[in-house]
């Protein structure tokens, strides 16, 4: 019963954090007026709590660029507030917690949904909420790449950012119906 009962408190934190972070995505998501109105610039597309078919693993966000030739895979982490994420000897660590084999499950997932997106750049992404992140973010290494690990103070700004006017809204909207036939509502049945 204990067990049950951590699992399902661990579950309850991680869907804060997950909630979180679709509420900071909602800034760049082109698909809310406000933000087309107001930032004026290249605007994201995004989905949460996404699963590929035959995969037991969900996806927490998904982004398809502006420009329609990437997506971000992003995981959401709600660390300890009171311990620093870094690098500690090429591994991620909250404190003195190794962490570094969730950077490499975001890493798995990207390569995933790579698989299904051929010809997509595709991105792995942790944010963290909670535990301060060293120097705002920085790129961890992984088996075959590197995944960005940002705090949720540089989330929206270094997306902002990553597409500098980089614009294509007929093949981002191609791009996005690809996504939505090969990743599926986590709740859906497959």
């Amino acid at each position: 019963m204990r067990q049950a009962d951590a699992r399902a408190g661990r579950w309850v934190h991680g869907a804060v954090g997950e909630a979180a972070t679709a509420r900071l995505l909602r800034r760049l998501d082109g698909r809310w007026w406000w933000v087309r109105r107001v930032l004026r610039r290249p605007i994201w597309r995004v989905r949460h709590d996404l699963r590929l078919a035959g995969r037991r693993f969900n996806v927490d966000h998904i982004l398809v660029s502006p420009c329609g030739t990437a997506v971000v895979v992003l995981d959401t982490k709600n660390w300890h507030r009171g311990r620093p994420t870094g690098l500690v000897g090429g591994r991620v660590c909250c404190g003195a917690e190794d962490r570094h084999d969730q950077v490499v499950k975001v890493s798995g997932y990207a390569q995933a949904v790579g698989k299904v997106l051929p010809g997509v750049l595709v991105l792995p992404l942790l944010v963290v909420h909670g535990s301060p992140v060293a120097g705002g973010g920085f790129e961890a290494p992984v088996p075959g790449g590197t995944v960005w690990v940002l705090g949720t103070e540089l989330l929206v700004p270094r997306l902002a950012s990553a597409v500098r006017g980089a614009r294509d809204p007929r093949r981002a909207a191609q791009l996005v119906q690809r996504v939505d036939s090969v990743l599926r509502p986590y709740t859906e049945q497959p």
